[in-house]
């Protein structure tokens, strides 16, 4: 083979490869929607779901973020962990916090990142939140009235926060427990929790949805093929790294979130989403 036609074909595999990556890097935000069609609900509800947020840059004053909720108009907006980041500075978040707390009720659980601060920077960040009214649900019930429509929202910490948590409900496991208790009244129940690899419990309890972040969609995808390549707490290929869910009449949803520059290896067909839930 002469080297004219090594040079051509070289060419041809680096464009091929060229073709392949750089779509894969691509880290735009995207929209996920997913739509239910529980019996307790008669009148449409749209819950946002942001995870993993890390208090990652989305543009100017995070406008993109912000801007890309206000278009759909939810009815409340779920935030399920590391939405704050152990290393990142609280600014972005804090920033989409306020502009989302004044127009939307919104409900929190920590993340095993927020759980890795300091007590003193963790606390600062709770203030934070209870400073522009976000409800912090610490093995807590909250029934929310939606149209009518009477909903459980329930929260737990995550595992690695049982020490700094603002309840005292106990573990994880025991706030499970007594929110399993709570919740068998009939109506609509929503668990938020920050981590998937629970499904093997969650589905053995009483609520209809779970809403859950953590596995960063497996960081790396191969799409149609490999859902995630590895995931915090789950491993090698991990069997909760984003989507839905279903087993024993309990649906979960996992957001393959929002993290962009808190991590080292840069996400790969694994674009960041804000989940859009629609229950009608």
């Amino acid at each position: 083979m002469n080297k004219a036609r090594k040079k051509r074909i070289l060419k041809i595999l680096l464009i091929l490869l060229m073709i392949v990556i750089i779509p894969g890097l691509d880290q735009r935000m995207i929209i996920k929607y997913y739509q239910l069609d529980p019996v307790q609900i008669t009148e449409p509800v749209r819950i946002a779901l942001i995870t993993d947020l890390h208090s990652c840059k989305y543009g100017k004053n995070q406008e993109t973020l912000i801007h890309a909720i206000d278009e759909q108009q939810p009815d409340i907006i779920a935030l399920c962990g590391d939405i704050f980041d152990d290393v990142l500075p609280d600014q972005n978040t804090e920033t989409v916090i306020a502009a989302i707390s004044a127009k939307y009720p919104c409900y929190y659980v920590n993340g095993n990142h927020e759980c890795w601060c300091s007590r003193d920077a963790f606390m600062n960040k709770m203030q934070i939140l209870e400073n522009y009214n976000i409800s912090i649900l610490a093995g807590e019930m909250e029934v929310i009235e939606i149209r009518q429509q009477k909903i459980n929202l329930c929260g737990v910490d995550d595992p690695d926060g049982y020490a700094l948590s603002l309840s005292n409900t106990g573990t994880t496991d025991q706030q499970l427990k007594l929110l399993d208790q709570q919740c068998q009244n009939g109506n609509y129940s929503i668990l938020l929790s920050h981590r998937p690899e629970l499904f093997p419990e969650y589905k053995n309890l009483h609520f209809d949805l779970v809403l859950c972040g953590h596995a960063h969609g497996g960081q790396w995808r191969i799409p149609g093929i490999l859902n995630g390549l590895y995931a915090p707490n789950q491993g090698i290929f991990p069997p909760y790294a984003g989507g839905e869910y279903q087993e024993n009449e309990i649906t979960m949803i996992v957001s393959r979130g929002l993290a962009r520059e808190s991590t080292k290896i840069p996400r790969f067909y694994n674009r960041p989403e804000l989940v859009i839930i629609d229950l009608q």
